[in-house]
């Protein structure tokens, strides 16, 4: 499934998050909210990072931040990521941009989104008939368990 972005080229496949699945792809292009964002901490010493919690109307997942981008977005910003890459991170699938990807603020505030289910709570071991992509064993957790719902 597409999901439809106003002001998206059309040449570039916008997916929902729902739809992502993890396999080795660095070619991502979607569009989400950003719900929650973690402290920024040393990666190795010298690269900084934060995790973020962001969804769209879909799903939710994990977002990692690097560098200059743990400053430049705040909970409320509309972001578009072009280029990125789901890729692991302490055992738990994050979406990120990755070196060839690139993300944008687009907008504020006004976008739909689903809490559940959350992509990176969801267990992935290589597909038995085709080692290049993942499905899913298992959910962890239907919610964050980083970023858990205010109840």
């Amino acid at each position: 499934m597409f999901c439809s972005v106003p002001g998206f080229p059309r040449c570039m496949e916008m997916l929902c998050l729902k739809d992502i699945a993890p396999a080795a792809q660095n070619n991502i292009n979607t569009q989400f909210i950003l719900l929650d964002k973690g402290r920024a901490n040393l990666e190795g010493g010298q690269t900084k990072t934060c995790l973020a919690l962001v969804a769209d109307e879909t799903a939710a997942v994990h977002f990692q931040f690097w560098g200059d981008e743990c400053d430049a977005f705040k909970p409320g910003d509309i972001i578009r990521l072009s280029n990125g890459i789901f890729s692991y991170n302490r055992n738990s699938l994050v979406l990120r941009a990755g070196k060839k990807g690139s993300i944008e603020k687009v907008g504020e505030f006004t976008m739909a989104y689903v809490e559940t289910p959350n992509m990176s709570e969801i267990k992935w071991v290589p597909d038995p008939n085709n080692s290049r992509t993942y499905v899913q064993e298992a959910v962890i957790s239907a919610y964050s368990r980083v970023f858990p719902p205010v109840l």
